[in-house]
């Protein structure tokens, strides 16, 4: 496979619709979208480029929980080397959250990270669901929607009746103490219907940056058309009783 450009990127993703001066969302696996040019500092570099220096980057740099959390030092958990590379670079913003912290760039980046409760951890008042607020769009970068935590964002507004408590580790007033941390958790599988739903209303865009499959939307879009959905049917993220699926079940049996 032919290593691609910066300005490959940067072309690949306006051609899929990234606007210029935006906020943007990105959850992404480098190894879908390599060989880059720079490696995946060469992937941040042509996303800073494509939304331009009056856009805002955000990535997802969650943590496991189990110790206190350094938001200058605390190693992501599960988010792939590209965002654990980004929160690192020098002018980037990140949230205070123990578990659930985000990482962002550019002019809005201190109002999008500024703190936020502890549950849900993806609700109104979080990153992302300042991104929602400000109409950000959102990048799927060689994942699907079950990486999509904006879909979290849907289920903390439509009042989902399933809720799992967490153990995290939390600092509060100098005191480390374990808290448990509700938030609407699950395997996430059922969340790649997003594909369907959007597809139908044509409020997805698809094409390919570097080698990966990108999706790319509007927060406010998703957030729409999945709220109507769980108005319909609240259980319908959640894998099917006959699945076995273990954390879906452990979400329906917190439904009272």
């Amino acid at each position: 496979m032919a290593e691609k450009t910066t300005a490959q990127l940067v072309e690949q993703l306006h051609e899929l619709g990234v606007r210029q001066g935006g906020v943007l969302l990105v959850h992404t696996s480098f190894k879908a979208v390599r060989p880059v040019a720079g490696g995946p500092l060469g992937l941040i570099d042509a996303l800073r480029k494509a939304i331009g220096p009056q856009g805002t980057l955000v990535m997802p740099t969650m943590t496991d929980g189990e110790s206190v959390f350094d938001p200058r030092s605390t190693p992501t958990e599960g988010m792939g080397i590209t965002a654990e590379l980004f929160w690192r670079q020098p002018g980037v913003v990140r949230s205070s959250h123990p578990g659930g912290s985000f990482a962002a760039e550019g002019p809005l980046a201190e109002e999008i990270c500024r703190p936020q409760p502890l549950s849900p951890p993806h609700g109104p008042d979080s990153p992302v669901g300042r991104v929602h607020e400000l109409n950000g769009q959102v990048l799927l970068l060689g994942v699907t929607h079950s990486e999509d935590t904006t879909l979290h964002l849907a289920e903390a507004i439509a009042g989902v009746p399933y809720s799992v408590s967490h153990p995290t580790v939390v600092e509060i007033d100098g005191i480390v103490r374990t808290e448990l941390i509700a938030e609407t958790d699950h395997c996430c599988t059922g969340f790649r219907i997003a594909d369907e739903w959007l597809g139908a209303r044509g409020l997805q865009r698809m094409g390919k940056v570097g080698n990966a499959d990108a999706r790319l939307f509007n927060a406010r879009d998703v957030v729409t058309v999945a709220v109507e959905q769980l108005a319909a049917d609240p259980l319908i993220f959640l894998c099917p009783p006959s699945r076995g699926c273990e954390e879906c079940d452990l979400a329906r049996a917190s439904v009272r």
